[in-house]
């Protein structure tokens, strides 16, 4: 339950972050309110083809007397609704990071210098940032597709589909929608997808914690575009803190260097490795009750 309470700590953290630096809050909403016309025009038209979509599919029920055959379309048309606002609520994440990917790029920087220590460069041109991007969210959304057929069929079985299915189908798209986040970070750090999902499946709990409620919110119109700045800051903190911090190189002398007895070892969960902090300092220890220096959220005892 700490990990799950941390994760969410993590979203607030990237909430607060933004709104303490307003100017990457409006350049952040700008490729959020793109995407959002383009999507809100696709779920119009999927509403109002899903009927003749499932007439067109059940002909074999044309003979059924009502009000059976009404329930019945009914209900696959929802479902068929429902398989496209999951669809929407993965991809659009995906569709705005590519669409802004100098602005969330920019923005995860500048989380990183805000929190001290070293600022990654991925060293890339921006078409070959593009390129890798896209083709990581087409293999992810591939893995999401597959999910989304089997929960599909899932929600014929009675009472299993309307209670069980529903809350695994908000755990799958909170799970990928932190992995597609989160990837702003991890690729300025030369992580690979496959070790990226391998990196967020050893805290599962926490990448729900942030995932879930994230999915949740948005499904209310319009907050997905004034939440996505926050995201990604809140998924650059969290992607620091997952990454075991770096080993300092070994002198060739063989003696430790100055100042440490041992090599750094990787913080623990929610504990920072002590570093240069903004004023330059070096070692600055937590502040009280283990809230690191500046945004970043507190330990996973909460």
């Amino acid at each position: 339950m700490s990990d799950l309470a941390g994760g969410f700590r993590y979203l607030l953290a990237g909430q607060r972050w933004v709104l303490g630096h307003g100017r990457w809050l409006g350049l952040g909403l700008l490729p959020g309110l793109v995407t959002l016309v383009l999507y809100a025009g696709a779920l119009i038209g999927l509403g109002a083809g899903a009927d003749d979509l499932t007439a067109w599919a059940t002909p074999f029920a044309d003979d059924w007397s009502a009000p059976w055959i009404g329930l019945f379309r009914g209900f696959l048309t929802a479902l068929v609704f429902c398989l496209g606002l999951f669809l929407a609520v993965i991809t659009f994440t995906a569709v705005t990071l590519l669409i802004g990917q100098p602005f969330y790029e920019s923005l995860s920087e500048a989380v990183d210098r805000s929190e001290g220590g070293e600022v990654p460069e991925s060293g890339l041109s921006l078409p070959a940032e593009l390129w890798i991007s896209a083709r990581d969210s087409v293999r992810v959304l591939a893995r999401v597709l597959l999910y989304g057929i089997l929960l599909f069929a899932l929600g014929f079985v009675p009472v299993l589909g309307q209670t069980v299915v529903p809350a695994l189908g908000f755990c799958v798209s909170g799970y990928f929608l932190t992995q597609e986040l989160t990837a702003v970070a991890l690729q300025r750090r030369r992580v690979e997808l496959k070790d990226r999902l391998a990196l967020l499946r050893s805290r599962r709990m926490m990448v729900l914690g942030f995932g879930v409620p994230l999915v949740l919110s948005f499904l209310v119109p319009l907050v997905a575009v004034f939440l996505m700045p926050g995201a990604v800051a809140g998924a650059t903190l969290m992607a620091r803190d997952l990454l075991p911090a770096p080993a300092p190189h070994e002198p060739q002398d063989g003696q430790a260097p100055a100042g440490h007895a041992h090599p750094e070892q990787p913080a623990p969960h929610g504990v920072r490795a002590q570093g240069r902090g903004r004023d330059g300092q070096a070692g600055q220890p937590a502040a009280p009750g283990g809230q690191a220096k500046g945004f970043g959220p507190p330990p996973p005892g909460f």
